[in-house]
């Protein structure tokens, strides 16, 4: 099978992580895949602001105009994607979601080729309410029209479907396929010992969080808390960069725990795992909850105790106090709380540990097996069109 990988993402980051996962897994299936999409920006590590043009108009142009731009970029992505079909004459088109991209379902339209589009977020309503929109009404209709055009849709999350459905898409048509993982990444770790060996911290009981640090992350919180615990071995060990650095550093040194927290700075997504495997425990902090993220997998995969929050896209993946512990986000010390019991009551913290490492395997957590269903999904598509009277 040809398939023919449409997105608009032009920076290294998770979302390009998703991308370079499904386009292997595919491969490994024997599909032939190509992209059509920008140039990839070389930034490194998980720097996710707009790359290059983008963030120049962005940046400079007032909201309304920018969001035209992106509408206008469709048209651009068409005549990319059309050459792209002429050329590689693929049996079928995955497409990655974005906002006023409008190129794919054109595509699908003239050329009668499947298409299946991958939704991370309902990006209408995370951008009114997290970036801002001028034009919501339009990027709605555009939004929903979009959705409603492809042949499947594959949310995420549970949570997004409800959301995806409620927008009148049919509920046969939307597969819910989470993010994942790539085993062939976890081979030849370090020990634990050696992973805290590289920090100097033999011995710490090590509270680890990879990714991009914001404020909403409240890493501040974990801070403080470590200031005021009764274990004073605890080191929060930060996989990332941020533009929250700053503040929680400041925070540890007027706190007196400088050199108890460490910042790798950026990495390269495949120097992650090794790092994490000096976490005794995996923090994954406040999200929206219709996110699918990549670290919780990551934490899953490496059998961390995870400290997650207590709400429904995780109980998707995790159960409480058998393969994770989860906590109560409207509870002002929830997490806190959570870090004391796993301090506490080390058979607890062993015991999830142990049972996460079972949760990739047990629900099939793998991009490789995300790939084949999709693959399924596009024969059944194909097969249904050759039988089509013409």
């Amino acid at each position: 099978m040809k398939i023919l990988y449409h997105h608009r993402t032009a920076s290294k980051d998770g979302q390009s992580t998703h991308i370079e996962e499904m386009i292997r897994a595919f491969r490994q299936h024997g599909c032939a895949v190509e992209e059509a999409s920008p140039a990839v920006s070389q930034s490194s590590g998980d720097n996710q602001s707009s790359p290059g043009w983008v963030g120049f108009l962005k940046h400079n142009l007032p909201r309304f105009a920018y969001e035209l731009a992106e509408l206008a970029y469709s048209l651009v992505a068409y005549r990319r994607l059309v050459a792209k079909i002429e050329t590689f004459k693929p049996d079928a088109i995955y497409e990655r979601y974005n906002l006023y991209f409008l190129a794919g379902i054109w595509a699908k339209r003239k050329y009668g080729i499947p298409l299946i589009l991958e939704v991370n977020a309902p990006m209408a309503i995370e951008r009114q309410e997290y970036g801002g929109l001028s034009l919501p009404k339009l990027a709605s209709w555009l939004e929903h029209y979009v959705w409603q055009q492809a042949d499947y849709v594959l949310p995420v999350t549970e949570v997004l479907a409800e959301h995806i459905a409620a927008q009148g898409v049919d509920r046969s048509h939307i597969i819910v396929i989470p993010n994942g993982i790539n085993f062939d990444q976890y081979h030849d770790l370090p020990s634990q010992a050696e992973a805290k060996a590289r920090y100097g911290l033999q011995e710490s009981l090590v509270i680890g969080f990879t990714g991009f640090v914001r404020e909403w992350d409240r890493l501040d919180r974990i801070v403080r808390w470590m200031a005021q615990s009764p274990f004073q071995n605890t080191h929060l060990l930060i996989i990332g960069d941020g533009p929250a650095r700053e503040m929680i550093e400041l925070c540890a040194a007027e706190l007196g725990i400088a050199k108890r927290v460490t910042f790798t700075g950026a990495v390269k997504r495949e120097q992650v795992p090794a790092i994490s495997m000096a976490f005794d425990i995996a923090l994954q902090t406040a999200l929206v909850p219709y996110a699918s993220p990549l670290c919780l997998f990551e934490y899953l995969a490496l059998g961390k105790a995870i400290v997650a929050p207590d709400q429904p896209n995780h109980h998707e993946i995790l159960i409480n106090k058998k393969d994770a512990l989860l906590y109560d986000p409207e509870d002002p010390q929830g997490i806190e709380k959570a870090l004391d019991t796993l301090l506490h009551d080390e058979a607890l913290r062993c015991r999830v540990a142990a049972e996460a490492k079972t949760v990739i395997a047990t629900k099939g957590l793998e991009w490789k097996h995300h790939a084949e269903r999709i693959i399924g999904l596009f024969s059944g598509l194909l097969s249904a069109t050759s039988r089509s009277p013409k």
